[in-house]
């Protein structure tokens, strides 16, 4: 004989249910207000969403009759549910995600860094100090520009970017090993919008996208924009996990792959040649395109494994930019691809941005690239670098913080808090004394890396910043333990 049902249990029951009614019609405001899902759009099956989000079909009649309700989509006899056919309001890129703590979204953290003044400390922030940057050599290609032609002072840019800067670009990749003509790259005016122009020209609303986890959380940002589906993959010292890479492919079918090979960002892994020769396999049996962004390369003290190398720029587009290693206030960005992928990309840089970057930008690179003064400065800052991972390291570790690996150049250091400790309430506790760090989570798609935290070791010379952030620790661990 069964025993009768508890109210209590009968009570949990419907909290329960609630919840996940809760869930599917937050997932399905998300999809509207990223635009995934427009007016007069058909919503999913309720037994495909049940199946997808692991409900009961219950729960998604229950949450398509409530929107119903509020006037939000509407029934159609015979054929679904659709997206009530009003005008779509403005892109929110913020509501675009399931609701989270603005201390892990990333345009939060990206504008903490951006709008900070000088009294504020940025050890989160994703590049070096301006005394760590090669001024001397900008000075004098800035200089130089006052006895340049008049049409370098007033004129568009070419559609392609400046020939001079190209060609320099192409020597660095035959140094690498790719054989890449000048119909294979064009100039952008920064790294972002290299990766934007490559969305735009691949995806569209609703396609899947494979990214690192953690990863670069502006990739995350971006993302959102363009509003498709991200997924992610586990990220190991030696690049991505291949079990997970794979079973990824099979069931999600990502149209783009975009992750960092060299100083891989936030961890500072290296790809290995052997994960790298496996990923490529993989993306030719899945027919995917992998974006290998390359920003760190200079940092790097020895060149490693690249994807573009080995695959010749047939599935890997390449982009990069100077505004880590010479300047974030002199911006230009670079796309190598197919040439017929190039050409594409052109038309589309002339329909958004008219032309390829500013003459004057690209000309002050090309100097600074081929200065002297930029060499002898790229050899002291490896040895610089070195130093300050090391000692940032040491100091960490006398705070309980574990370095999760030691990179071999660059300046990020991915890091392990102690006890558990929330890297977002950390977080909150040192910006209250104008000190901006950058929480684990942030980074990552699956919120896994909650007890992890990025450092920037050329930002953490400060002693002030030592004294906050042991307040900030014993801050979130008394919330912790409260």
């Amino acid at each position: 004989m069964r025993k009768p049902i508890q109210l209590d249990s009968v009570k949990d029951i419907a909290v329960r249910t609630a919840g996940r009614t809760q869930e599917v019609m937050a997932a399905i405001r998300a999809r509207m207000a990223n635009r995934t899902l427009a007016g007069g759009d058909r919503l999913p099956s309720i037994r495909g969403l049940a199946t997808s989000m692991g409900v009961s079909p219950s729960t998604v009649v229950e949450a398509y009759d409530r929107l119903s309700a509020e006037g939000l989509i509407r029934p159609q006899r015979g054929s679904g549910f659709y997206v009530a056919g009003r005008a779509a309001g403005p892109l929110a890129l913020a509501e675009s995600e399931p609701k989270r703590d603005r201390a892990v979204d990333p345009f939060w953290v990206s504008r903490q860094s951006l709008d900070a003044d000088q009294r504020v400390m940025r050890p989160g922030c994703g590049w070096l100090p301006a005394s760590w940057m090669p001024t001397a050599a900008l000075r004098r290609a800035v200089r130089g520009l006052a006895r340049c032609e008049d049409d370098l002072l007033a004129d568009y840019a070419g559609t392609r970017g400046a020939l001079t800067l190209r060609r320099l670009l192409l020597a660095r990749f035959a140094e690498e090993g790719i054989s890449a003509s000048l119909d294979q790259l064009m100039l952008t005016s920064s790294g972002t919008q290299a990766l934007d122009m490559v969305c735009r020209f691949l995806l569209r609303p609703g396609d899947a996208v494979l990214v690192d986890d953690p990863c670069y959380f502006n990739f995350r940002a971006l993302l959102r924009a363009h509003q498709v589906r991200i997924v992610s993959v586990p990220y190991t010292q030696s690049g991505p996990d291949l079990a997970a890479f794979e079973t990824v492919l099979r069931e999600d079918h990502p149209r783009l792959y975009i992750t960092n090979s060299a100083l891989h960002n936030p961890t500072g892994a290296t790809l290995s040649l052997q994960t790298a020769h496996r990923l490529l396999t993989l993306a030719a049996a899945h027919d995917l395109t992998i974006v290998e962004d390359d920003i760190f390369a200079d940092f790097e003290p020895e060149p490693s494994p690249r994807l573009a190398s080995l695959d010749g720029l047939a599935r890997v587009i390449r982009i990069g930019s100077f505004s880590k290693t010479i300047s974030a206030s002199i911006r230009c960005g670079y796309i190598a691809a197919r040439s017929d992928w190039t050409e594409d990309l052109i038309d589309l840089q002339v329909a958004t941005n008219f032309t390829g970057p500013s003459p004057l930008v690209t000309e002050i690179i090309a100097r600074v690239l081929t200065d002297g003064l930029y060499r002898k400065h790229r050899q002291a800052l490896h040895p610089k670098l070195s130093r300050a991972r090391r000692e940032t390291a040491a100091q960490l570790r006398a705070l309980g913080i574990e370095p999760w690996a030691m990179p071999r150049g660059g300046f990020n250091l991915w890091c392990r808090l102690p006890e558990g400790l929330d890297s977002t309430r950390v977080t909150k506790a040192a910006m209250d004394e104008d000190v901006v760090l950058a929480p684990g989570n942030v980074f990552s798609v699956s919120q896994t890396a909650g007890n992890f935290m990025r450092f920037n070791v050329a930002q953490c010379g400060e002693p002030r910043f030592w004294e906050v952030l042991r307040r900030a620790l014993a801050t979130a661990r008394q919330e912790q333990g409260s």
